[in-house]
């Protein structure tokens, strides 16, 4: 948000704080201040000049020599490149210096509108209207607020509020621009409806007649420019002005394309569309309040105007609208038409109702300086909700010193809560009634609290001693849960894994790339961004998401997160459930599967991992469910090809909730073995495709108990053995805890493991 200096200062008499100064005073007590600018730092020093003649220069492309009279700077050579460029017209002389151009000596500038700060019109040089020949602006500084600081204080939005706050902080006399008595006891020559006052508290309205739409004087296009407003017509420009003055965002109709002389403020119809002023056309829902003729809508409510009532260059009459909107209403509209406008940003902020009149009053006075022969017809139609005064809050001093750790005598308290323009009664001596302003009482200050603040920020709170709170406190502890969340990204850091972190929120594309039902989700109504509609039941798409914004510029890397699943249940709240997802890239294509098994089997000793059939998004041989104590606690797979322009991903998904609920097996004691063991490798020879944990499976069945450990070696797969095989060797250690196993025992036990095999189908490799 910008503020005019001077602007400021016309409503503040006195202010002799230098705009350098009055940027840090607003900071450390109203709001933070981004930085300060010079707004038509050109006008410094330029005054109107008369182009007397214009020579072509020989061998300048597109440039002039022109002879100006510069006024009190005298007759001047001018080179210019503009195409208006020419003898008679009166325009806007600059003192720069001297410079050769096109071998001219050039004696300063002749400027454009934009170059001057006055509008954003850059075509040619400006063209001086006879009213603005002597009444250049002068050069302003513009401070620049920031947005989020001030979204609790509708008030500040405008330059009247923000001269308040000026005032009270410099101690300085505020002056209104407004004058109250403007408007006129007279019958209305249109009619106000209003069907819902909770969506449209107030609807006020003048008529003007005799109006001619033309440019507004130089000096309104300069006030605009500066803080950021577009200069359009006199009219248009007029709302504006005010707009950014007195916070009350307005809009001009023009009453020859009405229908009727009634206007409605009333949620849309089905069906209805509208034609806005930026040429575009919206589809309106029940959910919509729009401002309508007999016709139907003629402007959306605290948003746009429509295109088919605005002003033009043949407009003589107008309807002036000001009024008050539902500030949730339009804050929802204006989501969901994605479209913010410098009044709807006002008006989602829950703007003064009383303001509409106050608006209007100001309207009254400006209009005959930018219309001259402009004339009232008749007098306000105004309807309003129950415009009844906040009650009174009851504020105690004593209360007051303890919750602000400062003491302060009841004179200056009055002193600073009058400043701010708030009523103060005094009770007894150590209370106060406060009174809060209208402008003050929609969702600002509501309660002793609040009045906290208001002392608080104008003494200064760096005037204020910190001191430790005089209470009894114990040390933390985090909940187990918490813990066990910590230790599970203890350990995946500890093994070279860097976490990630991504959005709750995923794209309806999201969710189909990884066959995610639409339906399984839980709808966010009001998204932050585009693309962030669902709540995640996986955290699959912002890990995918990470790899390839990634691998874009690592060979290999390991990321993991811990984060919710959020699932929709029938009938009750979404249930969120705590995963850690970890993937392993590399371009070189060495598999990351079997170092996510171990990470697996850290977490859960004794996981298993079974094969299964893979989903959409994964690689049809390369899967696997993962299950712990008779429960399936995960997934072990590899994304699908086509997914990845180049490298390979493997990714683990381990239910935390679960594997935290499952205790670890308590592992018993054993006491040293006596007696020494045998081991022997066996080689089988299977299908390509088949798993090195059903082989292993079998080969301990069949073993029995004098196996005390069957380890996978390796696998081969090529000549001798033909296509589509490969041999797979184990190691088999066998022993007895009561013996040494003799060698026909070790034999026998090969034996009937060859002859178990064999009967499954194996053949063997020696």
């Amino acid at each position: 948000m910008k503020f005019s200096y001077s602007w400021i200062r016309s409503m503040v008499d006195g202010l002799d704080v230098p705009a350098e100064s009055l940027e840090r005073l607003i900071t450390m007590k109203t709001a933070e201040c981004e930085g300060i600018e010079t707004a038509g730092e050109l006008l410094n020093g330029a005054v109107a000049a008369r182009v007397e003649s214009v020579e072509a220069i020989e061998g300048g492309k597109h440039v002039v020599k022109a002879i100006v009279d510069a006024g009190k700077y005298g007759r001047k050579t001018v080179v210019c490149g503009a195409p208006n460029c020419r003898a008679g017209i009166t325009t806007v002389y600059v003192p720069l210096g001297s410079k050769t151009i096109a071998c001219v000596v050039s004696e300063g500038m002749l400027a454009s509108a934009s170059e001057l700060g006055l509008n954003r019109d850059h075509a040619g040089i400006i063209e001086l209207a006879d009213c603005d020949r002597d009444q250049l602006p002068p050069p302003d500084t513009v401070i620049d607020i920031d947005n989020k600081s001030i979204t609790h204080r509708p008030d500040l939005w405008g330059h009247h509020g923000m001269a308040r706050e000026v005032a009270a902080i410099t101690g300085k006399t505020l002056r209104d621009p407004v004058n109250p008595k403007a408007i006129p006891a007279a019958p209305a020559p249109i009619q106000v409806e209003i069907e819902d006052l909770n969506l449209c508290p107030r609807y006020s309205a003048l008529v003007f007649e005799n109006v001619t739409v033309q440019p507004s004087p130089l000096w309104l296009q300069h006030r605009l420019t500066s803080v950021g407003l577009n200069p359009i017509n006199n009219i248009v420009d007029l709302t504006n002005y005010i707009m950014a003055e007195l916070a009350q965002p307005m809009h001009a109709f023009d009453r020859a394309r009405l229908h009727g002389d009634q206007i409605f403020a009333r949620p849309a119809r089905a069906g209805e569309i509208i034609a806005a002023l930026n040429d575009e056309s919206y589809a309106l829902t029940q959910a919509n309040v729009v401002i309508a003729d007999a016709a139907g809508p003629i402007a959306i409510a605290g948003v746009i105007g429509g295109k088919e009532s605005a002003i033009s260059a043949g407009t003589t009459t107008i309807v002036l609208e000001s009024a008050n909107f539902n500030a949730s209403s339009v804050r929802k509209t204006s989501v969901a038409l994605k479209l913010r406008t410098d009044a709807s940003m006002r008006f989602e902020k829950s703007q003064d109702p009383h303001n509409t009149t106050r608006a209007l009053a100001r309207a009254i006075e400006l209009l005959p300086l930018l219309s001259p022969g402009i004339r009232l017809a008749g007098g306000l139609a105004d309807r309003h909700a129950d415009l009844a005064a906040p009650a009174p809050i009851l504020l105690d001093l004593e209360w007051l010193a303890r919750k602000l750790g400062r003491a302060l005598d009841a004179s200056e308290v009055r002193r600073i809560l009058e400043s701010l323009q708030f009523g103060v009664t005094q009770t007894n001596p150590q209370t106060f009634s406060v009174t809060v302003p209208s402008w003050r009482a929609t969702k600002d200050v509501a309660m002793p609290e609040d009045l906290v603040e208001e002392v608080g920020r104008m003494i200064g709170y760096d005037s204020i001693e910190p001191q430790p709170p005089l209470v009894p406190c114990a040390p933390s502890y985090d909940p187990p849960e918490r813990e066990f969340l910590r230790s599970a990204r203890r350990m995946m850091a500890a093994r070279g894994y860097t976490e990630v972190s991504n959005y709750s929120f995923i794209s309806e594309d999201s969710a189909r790339r990884f066959g995610l039902a639409i339906e399984d989700h839980v709808r966010v109504l009001n998204p932050i961004a585009a693309g962030q509609e669902l709540m995640r039941t996986s955290l699959l798409p912002g890990i995918y998401n990470n790899i390839v914004e990634n691998a874009k510029h690592f060979d290999e890397f390991r990321i993991f997160e811990i984060g919710h699943e959020i699932h929709a249940v029938a009938g009750d709240k979404p249930v969120e459930r705590a995963h850690l997802m970890a993937a392993v890239y590399s371009k070189d294509g060495s598999l990351g599967i079997l170092e996510l098994k171990r990470i697996a089997e850290s977490l859960a000793p004794g996981i298993g991992a079974q094969s299964a059939t893979a989903m959409s998004w994964e690689h049809p041989a390369r899967c696997a469910d993962l299950s712990w104590q008779g429960k399936s606690l995960g997934r072990l797979s590899e994304l699908h090809p086509g997914l990845l322009d180049n490298g390979r991903a493997s990714i683990l998904d381990l239910d935390l909730e679960l594997l935290r609920q499952l205790k670890p097996v308590r592992i018993a004691y054993k006491p040293v073995r006596r007696f020494p063991t045998s081991a022997f490798d066996l080689s089988v020879i299977a299908g390509a495709r088949e798993l090195a944990a059903n082989l292993e499976s079998r080969i301990r069945e069949i073993a029995g108990e004098l196996a005390e450990n069957v380890e996978y070696v390796r696998e081969f797969q090529g000549a001798p053995l033909p296509q589509g095989r490969k041999s797979v060797t184990f190691r088999i250690v066998a022993g007895a805890p009561d013996r040494t196993l003799s060698s026909p025992e070790i034999t026998a036990l090969y034996d009937r493991l060859v002859a178990g095999l064999t009967a499954l189908g194996f053949e063997f490799r020696a």
